[in-house]
């Protein structure tokens, strides 16, 4: 796993390298692709609290998202703790399809 924060001439991201994460079996089980763009859908629906502050830019090998520091500081310690666990996973996933969220990846 390798999050990564980022501050480069007042601009702050936060990148997340796909591919080989814990989680990545419980989102192929559920019929989506672990790419950028899935996470990216994924925090849009399990966090919008702080998705509506951020801007995104993932790609299909890396999700990225750019805001403040606050926001990301907390983007990053909800992404940690899902990331790892296939079972969160496969709840937010449930979640989302049982509200008609639709994941594009």
């Amino acid at each position: 796993m390798t999050i990564k924060l980022h501050g480069l001439d007042g601009e702050h991201s936060l990148t997340l390298d796909v591919g080989g994460l814990a989680a990545d079996g419980a989102v192929a089980d559920a019929g989506h692709e672990p790419n950028g763009y899935f996470w990216e859908g994924l925090v849009r629906f399990a966090w919008p609290d702080i998705a509506e502050r951020l801007e995104f830019d993932s790609e299909a090998g890396m999700f990225c998202a750019v805001g403040s520091p606050s926001d990301l500081a907390r983007l990053k310690a909800a992404v940690a703790s899902v990331i790892t666990s296939p079972e969160a996973v496969r709840d937010i996933i449930a979640r989302a399809e049982t509200s008609g969220f639709e994941f594009d990846d």
